[in-house]
């Protein structure tokens, strides 16, 4: 039996033209950062999720980096998830696949990894959103103070209290991300009423389950370029690792930075 550390990612397809939502060229790259940078663990990329039902049986966490909403690939798979799950195995959502429909798919992803995007409460602008200090977490290992431009998600859905539910990467907003009318995803009341009054916005954030599981969610990630910048690459890569129950080192996993050209050639 192999003692490696197993990590299955799962990419919907690509969604918004050259650049952005890029979910194939995503998973592979950072696929490709756990295979050649990170010892003792293995990455392999599904793309949509597996039709033999037995392949993800011996992971050790599924990353999904999709579309989300009512289409959402894990839809019809809940009981599959809810299984593997509650065998301890982790999961990790990334951008639109933290949002799903409240109800019975939003209460699972409240279960599995803490929080979603709910419409009508959680909203999606586009900011550059400054991280000024974290938490200590092994997700946090080795980061500096960033910015970085992004589709960056914010004001969700989380449990109760944050039973279970550690923020990791939180960020005020400003008042320029609301000022689009109310809908779906651009607005309402409790997200207003939240940036006025100045809260943190937690754009990232782990939960431990009972069953021994872990779990993330990740708003940003909405483009490809950004997969390059150092501070970034180590927090997602530090957030899947801690996923799978991997050691995340002092300093975090450092990993090379890529080239444009690099990162181009995954797409």
């Amino acid at each position: 039996m192999s003692t490696e550390t197993r990590i299955d990612f799962v990419a919907g397809g690509a969604s918004h033209g050259s650049g952005s939502h890029e979910h194939p060229a995503g998973c592979s790259f950072l696929a490709d950062q756990f295979n050649d940078h990170v010892d003792g663990v293995e990455a392999v990329v599904h793309q949509g999720w597996p039709t033999d039902s037995d392949v993800l049986n011996n992971t050790d966490a599924i990353i999904v980096y999709s579309d989300g909403g009512g289409g959402h690939l894990s839809i019809p798979h809940i009981n599959q998830i809810s299984t593997l799950t509650g065998k301890g195995i982790g999961l990790a959502m990334l951008h639109y696949a933290v949002e799903v429909p409240k109800g019975e798919v939003g209460n699972c992803f409240l279960e599995w990894i803490g929080g979603y995007f709910e419409t009508h409460l959680s909203v999606n602008p586009h900011w550059t959103a400054e991280f000024t200090s974290f938490p200590v977490h092994p997700v946090t290992n080795g980061l500096d103070p960033f910015s970085l431009e992004d589709e960056w998600y914010y004001h969700m859905r989380f449990r109760e209290n944050m039973e279970g539910v550690t923020p990791v990467l939180s960020a005020i907003a400003p008042e320029s991300t609301l000022t689009r009318p109310d809908g779906p995803h651009s607005g309402n009341p409790h997200v207003r009423k939240s940036v006025a009054n100045g809260e943190p916005q937690h754009l990232g954030w782990c939960r431990e389950r009972p069953d021994g599981g872990r779990g993330f969610g990740f708003t940003g990630g909405h483009y490809h370029k950004n997969w390059g910048e150092d501070h970034l690459r180590k927090f997602i890569l530090n957030a899947i690792a801690w996923t799978a129950k991997v050691e995340i080192p002092e300093d975090g996993i450092t990993t090379p930075s890529p080239s444009e050209e690099d990162l181009n050639s995954y797409l």
